[in-house]
């Protein structure tokens, strides 16, 4: 028999795990909900400071109930801030626990708080400085209140929730001590035995396909997620999935236990990563010359010629080498480019986190004006062009598009943060920005099977677009994938690219 230990998130209790425990309980599992102390377990004394070790005691007790009752295997699930306690008291009874789950939570790392996989970004920064915040007010008496009812997707998606759901996890929520997310967690190593899945809200941020990018790019910190015995699920939903859809999580937790789910591709040093494969189209080589972090690649003729420049997505590792200015799709573009007449420009910008926005799009604008220095450049005619998680980028060009800027291009691109990166600045959000792009071309290469939580994005964008009569041209891609270039060439994707090439050229020379 399989025993759930079920440990709820910040600002929930017990009560969240009510329909989905139902389910394993009549499908025959046993079913126990941590009551955490301040949060549906016992209130905490007067003067008492409730840090993360006492969520750790409290999933710890549970856990030592069942080992002594029961003979089935222990399944710990942690969702959301719940995995900090579980994985602190797993540690600690690592042969009692059959398998981790991580429901829609991070990766917490010894010595690192929980306060770390916050989504919130600003109510970090308060944090961090000793200063108030939160969802519905300040900090007080070492708790952070709830989050008000429109307050809720500071924490996560709310995507699937219905109106009842909401209003009942905004009465019943409990205000979370700041102990419990300023604490660091503290692991011997004992835990990293334990067989491991992850549920991903797709609703909420990344799912299975995007996780393996994370994985191809070779940050070490990820590559544990290619263990074989590391399994993956997606749900359809937002961030509190118990709630959105609990029938279907019984169902993805029971596949769980029984040590099914997706497994990621291990890194593997006798084949490149998808990233590293040869570009689709046979290009020529051109002349290059490189100049901090920006290659130029140069047409015939002495110019001045019209320029485009690349701007890769991410985050990137810091230490992934080569370099995206090295990686066939753009050396491949930008040869292609320079072969029909324009400098094309290759950017490294450093976009090594989602706090890194700010910085890269300094990169990216000094790098567009080194370009339109440069005596071979028409410095009147320059087309941006974005790829993937580098989409936010082209929000301030959007936004105010300078007269010089010809056309705006973007693959598969990410146009509005995910959920679960917990940016609330509006300045990386194309999405708002299109409204003010005005005559400004867009040209737009839109993957057929792309990742669900991007898609969604690129629809939002071109919703927004239609509203406000955007200049968007859609280069679609049917069977394409995110990254379509080098992940196997078909004439499709050929064409695409010629297309969306000869789109951007064009705009060029009007």
């Amino acid at each position: 028999m399989t025993v759930f230990i079920l440990v709820a998130g910040a600002f929930t209790g017990p009560y969240v795990w009510r329909d989905t425990a139902a389910r394993l309980t009549a499908q025959g599992a046993e079913v126990h909900t941590v009551a955490l102390t301040g949060l549906g377990g016992r209130p905490a004394a007067p003067g008492e400071a409730v840090d993360l070790e006492t969520h750790i005691a409290d999933v710890l007790a549970v856990i030592d109930s069942v080992a002594v009752g029961s003979g089935g295997d222990i399944v710990l699930v942690g969702h959301d801030y719940g995995i900090h306690p579980a994985l602190g008291a797993a540690d600690r009874r690592a042969r009692s626990i059959a398998r981790i789950v991580h429901l829609d939570s991070g990766l917490p790392q010894d010595g690192v708080p929980a306060l770390a996989a916050v989504p919130d970004q600003r109510l970090r920064e308060e944090l961090t400085e000793g200063g108030g915040g939160g969802g519905g007010g300040g900090a007080r008496a070492g708790e952070l209140p709830p989050p008000a009812r429109d307050a809720w997707s500071r924490w996560g998606s709310t995507a699937g929730l219905s109106e009842a759901a909401l209003d009942g996890l905004t009465a019943l929520a409990a205000p979370q001590p700041l102990g419990t997310l300023l604490q660091p967690l503290r692991l011997t190593g004992a835990v990293a035995t334990v067989p491991v899945t992850g549920v991903l809200c797709t609703g909420n941020g990344p799912g299975i396909e995007l996780v393996q990018l994370m994985v191809d790019l070779g940050e070490p910190a990820i590559q544990a997620l290619a263990d074989p015995r590391v399994t993956f699920f997606e749900l359809p939903t937002g961030h509190w999935p118990m709630l959105s859809c609990p029938l279907e999580l019984a169902e993805v937790l029971a596949e769980a236990a029984a040590g099914r789910g997706h497994r990621l591709k291990p890194a593997d040093a006798a084949e490149p990563p998808p990233h590293l494969r040869p570009f689709l189209l046979d290009v020529a080589e051109r002349p290059r010359e490189r100049t901090g972090n920006t290659d130029l690649y140069l047409p015939e003729g002495p110019g001045p010629h019209p320029a485009v420049v690349f701007v890769h997505g991410g985050p990137v590792p810091a230490g992934v080498r080569p370099t995206p200015r090295d990686w066939p799709t753009f050396t491949g573009y930008a040869r292609y480019v320079a072969g029909h007449g324009a400098v094309a420009a290759t950017v490294d910008h450093r976009l090594h986190a989602l706090t890194d926005y700010e910085r890269a799009a300094e990169d990216v604008a000094a790098a567009v004006e080194r370009v339109r220095a440069d005596p071979r450049v028409d410095a009147d005619r320059i087309a941006l062009w974005f790829f993937s998680g580098g989409g936010p980028l082209a929000a301030d060009w959007l936004a105010a598009p300078p007269a010089w800027l010809r056309c705006l291009a973007a693959n598969y691109p990410i146009l509005a943060p995910l959920p679960s990166w917990g940016v609330e600045d509006a300045r990386f959000r194309p999405v708002r920005a299109v409204a003010r792009a005005g005559t400004l071309p867009v040209v737009l290469v839109r993957a057929g099977r792309e990742m669900a939580e991007i898609a969604a994005t690129v629809d939002e964008f071109l919703a927004a677009a239609g509203r406000c009569g955007a200049d968007v041209e859609v280069v679609d891609v049917p069977e394409g994938h995110h990254g379509f270039e080098t992940l196997g060439p078909t004439e499709e994707a050929r064409d695409a690219v010629r297309r969306a090439v000869e789109a951007v050229l064009a705009r060029l020379t009007l």
